[in-house]
């Protein structure tokens, strides 16, 4: 088994050796005296109990790992003078857990007093804690790493990235993606059902996809029933994409729209600083300002059209993981175990080339992908539309 693996992300000559992930020969922890942790933090995405479900299983059963706990409410659950008490996590309680949606520890966004984690965590004697989160919960770990470090205390603190957005940096596919994109091609169905059964109708569906348009294009061409699809990725003119439409309701009479909700958040005036408790951004509402736009510009060129709006944002991500992202949840799970009971720490679990590698947290924190305008991701999402290249 080769020992690394060949990254190349963003710019064509840069590249990185990453080290494989998989069960070691050697152990950093004795297992029969270990205690892990595991903590899910930030927004839902299919497969959280899932991976909280591999993640004990193989502490347990494969490992012999004889306590794993829970930590509840996110990050201020290691804060004992702010969460909850952690749950003691037991066979039959992950027993049918991968079955729902959402988390069973619960979540939040924001971070935590670092000393008192560290504090905390030390106290219960845990050696192992398991990250389950995106980039900003990933930067937590790492500050919680470095902190235990400082005070003398061997924490292996192991990441699993976690989006639906699928915009994680060395993840070729974050686990609940494609469950996702499940969940929003039967919206598209039902919204092309919708326009087609009107004189002029126009559904518009959005959906999630901050930075990155991922959902919206595996949408559209897992639907192959969407004509125009609008990503954060690939800027358009506002009157450019209506004389489009207007085009395209002459020749067909309906029309569906799928747009991501960070598209034209110039046009809605969102240039404050205010941000959510992760640090980020709170965006407009795109999708009820294309609507508004659209209807104006058809009642000024005299067409009449049926307007349907579809937001099923939270809807996609809280159900359970459809079954290739349970597998893939699983995968990210174990390799995280075989990583922290080895020792290794301050990484995440990425996957590259059907490979799962260790990426330091640092390097993983200080990325995002996106969908390439010229790469074969969009020029799938063109040829399934029909719209123009340019907008």
């Amino acid at each position: 088994m080769p020992e690394h693996i060949i990254g190349r992300l963003l710019e064509p000559r840069q590249e990185w050796r990453f080290e494989l992930a998989g069960p070691r020969a050697k152990l950093f922890f004795d297992p029969t005296r270990t205690r892990a942790g595991i903590v899910t933090c930030g927004g839902l995405c299919p497969g959280l109990n899932n991976v909280i479900r591999s993640l004990f299983n193989e502490l347990h059963h494969a490992y012999g790992v004889p306590e794993v706990l829970g930590f509840r409410g996110g990050y201020p659950g290691l804060d004992p003078a702010r969460g909850q008490t952690p749950i003691r996590l037991t066979a039959e309680f992950v027993n049918d857990i991968h079955r729902h949606g959402g988390t069973v520890l619960g979540t939040s966004r924001g971070m935590v007093d670092k000393s008192a984690a560290v504090e905390n965590l030390a106290r219960l004697g845990v050696d192992i804690l398991f990250t389950v989160g995106g980039d900003g919960t990933q930067r937590g770990g790492n500050d919680l790493f470095q902190m235990a470090r400082q005070r003398g205390h061997a924490l292996a603190v192991v990441g699993i990235p976690k989006t639906v957005d699928n915009d994680v940096a060395f993840v070729s596919r974050t686990f609940g993606f494609l469950t996702a994109v499940q969940e929003a091609s039967l919206v598209l169905d039902r919204a092309h059902a919708e326009a087609r059964s009107v004189q002029n109708g126009i559904a518009l569906v959005k959906v999630m996809g901050r930075h990155a348009g991922f959902i919206a294009v595996g949408a559209t061409v897992a639907s192959q029933d969407v004509n125009f699809c609008l990503i954060p990725e690939v800027p358009f003119k506002l009157d450019n994409f209506l004389a489009a439409l207007k085009q395209r309701l002459l020749k067909r009479a309906h029309a569906v729209i799928v747009v991501a909700e960070g598209v034209g958040q110039e046009w809605l005036g969102n240039t404050s600083a205010e941000r959510d408790a992760s640090g980020n951004v709170k965006l407009g509402d795109i999708g009820s300002f294309l609507r508004g736009q659209i209807e104006a510009y058809f009642k000024a060129e005299k067409i009449p059209i049926v307007m349907r709006y579809f937001d099923p944002s939270y809807h996609v991500r809280s159900g359970p993981a459809n079954s290739e992202d349970s597998i893939l949840c699983d995968l990210f799970a174990r390799n995280a175990v075989h990583a922290a009971m080895a020792g290794k720490t301050g990484l995440v679990i990425g996957f590259l080339h059907d490979e799962f590698i260790h990426v330091p947290i640092e390097l993983l924190a200080s990325r995002r992908k996106s969908v390439d305008p010229a790469g074969p991701v969009w020029r799938g999402a063109l040829a399934a539309t029909g719209q123009p290249a340019r907008l």
